[in-house]
């Protein structure tokens, strides 16, 4: 189901007290912004959260309405969750939710009560950057690509058939998606094939765009990573079975020191994982499609890239 937010986003800007009509619109949709808070941005409980909202509230937002009137962010949405339930064969209920964030992620996948949800952040699909709401300035025909990596990982957590770590973590929070809580329980492997599973899908779901684009790369970054490549193979040998937030964070997230990226003298480029985990998942999607890779376990997509390795 898809689930639109913008018009409650925008009766908050309309309001003379933007900071209480967006706490307001907070506990409107706890369970929801909640959960996506507590895993993008800071617990909401924090001290800071309301200068995080206050800021969110009086940015300028030229750029918000002015793609709104040049684009049916709504149809494309819903196009995009129809062609991904067909190609993934999804067979749990989610949700799909437009929304206006925080400056957080341009797109990230929720568990809320074991729904998943898959949600974009419309203030950086503007074409314009905008340092007021950190709006990255994505093209919105990036949407599709975005959308569908997401919904990879919610039928991944969710679908009856997952046999994966990610799902069963889930189900051991009681029905809810923590990064941070996955990131210290789940292997390194399974981190990063979960990973390599949705830049997959998104290039088969939206094909044409710039390769680099699909793992969030500039162009010099994706040559480092490919020249890199056999080296970060070898590395990652002695991790893939290791579990450890620290280990999520050197190779799937943005914005770490040099020292926290560096192994044996080599420093990693950023989110680095992404491409590797997209290699680490290609045998088996080969050989099982994607509506199969998806569900599995890490263990069977390794077998299914041992297979293919021996059979060379």
């Amino acid at each position: 189901m898809l689930i639109n937010l913008l018009p409650d986003f925008f009766a908050v800007l309309d309001s003379t007290d933007r900071p209480a009509a967006y706490r307001r619109y907070f506990e409107s949709h706890r369970r929801l912004l909640q959960s996506y808070w507590h895993n993008y941005v800071i617990d909401p409980d924090s001290p800071h959260f309301g200068d995080v909202v206050r800021s969110t509230v009086m940015a300028d937002r030229s750029d918000l309405r002015a793609v709104l009137e040049r684009t049916d962010v709504v149809s494309l949405m819903r196009d995009t969750e129809a062609k991904c339930r067909d190609l993934l064969q999804a067979d749990a209920d989610f949700d799909v939710v437009v929304m206006v964030g925080v400056g957080a992620a341009n797109a990230g996948e929720l568990v809320v009560g074991s729904r998943g949800v898959a949600f974009v952040c419309l203030e950086h699909f503007t074409g314009v950057t905008n340092p007021d709401t950190q709006g990255l300035g994505l093209d919105p025909e990036l949407i599709p690509l975005w959308l569908s990596h997401e919904l990879a990982h919610v039928v991944r957590y969710t679908s009856p058939e997952s046999r994966s770590e990610m799902r069963q973590l889930v189900a051991e929070s009681g029905g809810d998606y923590s990064y941070w809580d996955t990131g210290r329980r789940a292997t390194l492997r399974e981190l990063l094939m979960n990973e390599g599973l949705a830049v997959q899908v998104s290039q088969q779901m939206s094909p044409g765009h710039a390769e680099w684009e699909y793992f969030g790369y500039a162009r010099k970054q994706f040559a480092r990573v490919r020249e890199l490549e056999s080296t970060m193979r070898r590395l990652l040998e002695t991790d893939l079975d290791r579990t450890g937030l620290g280990l999520r964070l050197r190779y799937l997230s943005g914005g770490m020191s040099d020292e926290a990226r560096t192994v044996e003298r080599y420093t990693l480029p950023e989110r680095a994982g992404y491409y590797l985990g997209s290699r680490m998942v290609e045998p088996a999607i080969n050989a099982h499609g994607l509506a199969w890779a998806v569900r599995a376990s890490a263990a069977e997509l390794a077998q299914a890239a041992g297979a293919a390795a021996v059979s060379a």
